[in-house]
């Protein structure tokens, strides 16, 4: 059985940046092995999981899509011993100076993101924020070894150890989205004792944070009848409003919107009713942000579903959940899943036929 703690921490000690997500995909890898029938890899990266339905023949097919790679930084140049840099995905600029890093070179040099100090900045950057050409890395070596060991477009990774707080909270960097690949390793934990009436696939995908690259082409590929996104959402924290942010510890959200298909929406808010799960309904009447954007219009459609895991302080270097937030998402996919029948499909969308 999985220790959830133990498994979380694990999955954000790892680097695994967008576009470079083999650290991590190796170690999710193993843990899903004995949990499915069939383990590969996409064409691009993706990590596909495969749990056969019972019985021969053909069967309607659900896609579990968690996104497993991260925001972090590529280096773009050298400076008088400093290393220049750009962002992978968004990032937070205004908490990054003063951060521990890893630059992945010839070898793992251990370094801290800083900017100019305030005094010495111009009067009119003096107090603002710094942008990103202001930033850089410095790992405390003559600029002549630095060139020795570091390349152009090296990677450098967030070096933020797991921290646990009060409650049941974990914070640490890449909980964004390896929260929720740890709630469907869950799911597939419990989806071990059925027998299941429906092919289950899977995903940790790649690229979610530039581009949505893994759940576009993993979706295509396996053409799922329904498919859910799991990601994470905002929590509640210092300035955020109840119409956009969401408790911590209060349990997952299912999110209601253009970009997933409201009768699937209705069901899961009827099954987290009749399991007594507490669940909160994000609204996203444009866009969820999430893998279902690029699966919702693939190939002929596909129908969605998005769950959210509550994180406060998203896209830094030092994210927060609580693990029972995580633990309950895992058994709202379980609880659907171990409830679809061969003709669900006609019982869930039975509304939207003409």
């Amino acid at each position: 059985m999985i220790d959830l703690s133990s498994f979380v921490k694990e999955l954000i000690s790892l680097p695994g940046l967008s576009g470079y997500e083999d650290p991590v995909r190796t170690v999710i890898a193993e843990r899903w092995r004995p949990l499915v029938d069939e383990l590969s890899i996409s064409k691009v990266g993706s990590l596909h999981g495969f749990r056969r339905a019972k019985g021969a023949g053909k069967h309607p097919s659900i896609l579990l899509a968690a996104h497993m790679d991260a925001i972090g930084l590529m280096v773009t140049g050298m400076d008088d011993g400093l290393i220049r840099i750009v962002q992978i995905g968004g990032l937070d600029l205004r908490i990054l100076p003063g951060q521990l890093v890893n630059v992945h070179g010839q070898r793992i040099l251990p370094g801290i993101l800083q900017m100019i100090p305030d005094r010495l900045q111009e009067k009119s950057k003096a107090g603002n924020p710094p942008g990103i050409s202001e930033l850089f890395v410095d790992v405390g070596l003559p600029e002549a070894e630095i060139r020795k060991l570091v390349k152009l477009g090296d990677l450098i990774s967030f070096a933020q150890l797991p921290l646990d707080l009060n409650g049941g909270a974990i914070a640490g960097h890449s909980l964004d989205n390896r929260a929720s690949v740890a709630a469907l390793t869950l799911c597939l934990e419990e989806l071990r004792n059925y027998n299941l009436a429906w092919d289950v696939w899977a995903v940790a995908t790649i690229q979610e944070e530039e581009g949505l690259l893994g759940a576009r082409t993993s979706s295509f590929e396996i053409r799922p009848d329904i498919a859910v996104a799991i990601d994470v959402t905002f929590a509640k924290g210092p300035g955020s409003t109840d119409r956009h942010t969401f408790a911590l510890g209060k349990g997952p959200t299912i999110g209601l919107g253009a970009n997933m298909h409201p009768a699937l929406t209705a069901h899961l808010k009827n099954l987290a009713d009749e399991m007594d799960l507490p669940y909160a309904v994000e609204y996203m009447p444009k866009s969820s942000g999430t893998d279902a954007m690029a699966m919702q219009g693939n190939a002929e459609g596909i129908p969605c579903a998005v769950i959210g895991i509550p994180l406060r302080y998203m896209h830094t270097p030092l994210e927060m959940v609580v693990l029972k937030d995580i633990q309950r998402a895992s058994r709202l996919l379980a609880g659907f899943i171990t409830r679809l029948e061969s003709d669900s499909i006609d019982e869930i969308f039975v509304e939207s036929k003409i």
